[in-house]
């Protein structure tokens, strides 16, 4: 097999343009979504199915989810709410475990079978389903009798209940996992449970898919999102922990099959790492050449951003030290609670700290520090400024504050 190559620029380019962050002509994804009609649903779907997962995150400090903010990054005019509301019977979208707990094209449903099969032999799933007989039995017999339950109302019908409220969230936790349960859809972001007959049509619940045919599909998948990527990336895409060896038996049955390539990323200080492309993005690399990206347009992009969350991936291609200091006690936070990095053109610029004050009408700017400190050129600057007033618009809150 012939090995090919890439510079940072380029990798950095592609990956851009194949996560919906360059103009429409170079990343083939729609840049606009006004309303939240189906114009608007359908431009959602676009994205997900690039990336193969759109993922959900609880944290709304800055005035929406990670999942909206992925959506209003790639979309303007998106309705921040409707990205609460994607997941219903009649979208083309279902629940599960994927990079993290996504949404995911229901295509992919019977590539995820080894998962559920995992999780119903897991040590896990024995522990608190075999512990919990009584509550999964009666927790499916209502389900099945009654209809979609929220995890709210798991707490039975009157009183004080028949099941201890914990171990029925802890039970049908599991059982989605193991794929006896699926989420029907979400409402303030509350699950609503049911039967996976009831939820997934039975074209994808009946199709089967062997490990390997599932490997195949998923690190291929992966590569559409990233462009060129490690095996090590493809495997974080979709949580395959402790199987480099069945990652490394796929990507060489997709390279005997013609449908991807080991691409060599060569650093500006000599340094090589081994990674993989499709045929398709390694032509489209070398169109992107003649690309410039306006440095004075900026958007938000949320912690969680497919572009952002594989650190080391995110340091190579554009030399930024990112962290979530979510969970570090306040006074030892740089960046801040929830830090949205701006990106302008190619580069991250800056790195804004956000509230969102619903009844005030107002997005607090907790702080904002910029790559180049003091020394930040005036393009930058209007970047930042540019990405903090489009994304304030979106929500409707006006910027205040740093």
């Amino acid at each position: 097999m012939s090995r090919t190559a890439l510079s940072i620029a380029e990798a950095r380019r592609l990956a851009l343009a194949k996560a919906g962050l360059l103009k429409p002509e170079w990343t083939g994804l729609p840049s606009k979504a006004a309303g939240s009609g189906k114009r608007a649903r359908e431009a959602a779907h676009s994205i997900i199915r690039r990336f193969g997962y759109l993922q959900l995150d609880t944290v709304s400090v800055a005035g929406a989810r990670s999942h909206a903010l992925v959506l209003l990054s790639r979309l303007q005019g998106f309705e921040p709410a409707l990205a609460e509301d994607l997941l219903r019977i009649e979208e083309p979208l279902f629940e599960y475990w994927g990079h993290e707990a996504s949404w995911m094209p229901l295509e992919l449903y019977p590539a995820f079978e080894f998962r559920r099969e995992n999780f119903r032999k897991s040590s896990w799933y024995r522990s608190i389903v075999g512990s919990q007989k009584k509550v999964a039995r009666a927790l499916v017999e209502r389900i099945t009798s009654e209809g979609p339950i929220r995890s709210l109302d798991m707490e039975g019908r009157g009183s004080r209940g028949w099941w201890d409220l914990k171990a029925a969230r802890r039970v049908a936790a599991a059982l989605w996992s193991a794929g006896e349960l699926a989420i029907r859809e979400r409402k303030s972001f509350q699950r609503s449970f049911d039967l996976p007959d009831r939820v997934v049509p039975a074209t994808w619940r009946n199709q089967s898919c062997s490990q390997d045919e599932s490997f195949d599909l998923l690190l291929h998948k992966a590569l559409d999102g990233h462009g060129w990527a490690t095996a090590g990336t493809l495997a974080q895409t979709w949580r395959l922990r402790n199987c480099q060896e069945q990652v490394r038996k796929a990507l060489l049955r997709l390279a005997e099959q013609g449908r991807v390539e080991p691409c060599t990323l060569h650093d500006s200080g000599g340094r090589s790492v081994q990674g993989w492309i499709r045929p398709d993005d390694l032509e489209l690399a070398d169109r992107l050449n003649a690309v410039r990206p306006r440095h004075d347009r900026g958007v938000l992009l949320s912690p969680f951003d497919p572009v952002l969350w594989d650190r080391s991936r995110l340091k190579r291609l554009f030399g930024f030290d990112f962290t979530l200091e979510i969970f570090k006690p306040a006074h030892t936070r740089q960046d801040g609670y929830y830090c949205m990095p701006v990106l302008a053109g190619e580069r991250l610029v800056a790195r804004f700290d956000l509230k969102a004050d619903r009844k005030a009408g107002r997005l607090q700017v907790l702080s904002c520090r910029f790559e180049k400190g003091h020394e930040a050129p005036a393009s930058d600057r209007e970047a930042a400024h540019t990405a903090l007033e489009r994304y304030g618009d979106s929500l409707a809150l006006k910027p205040v504050g740093t």
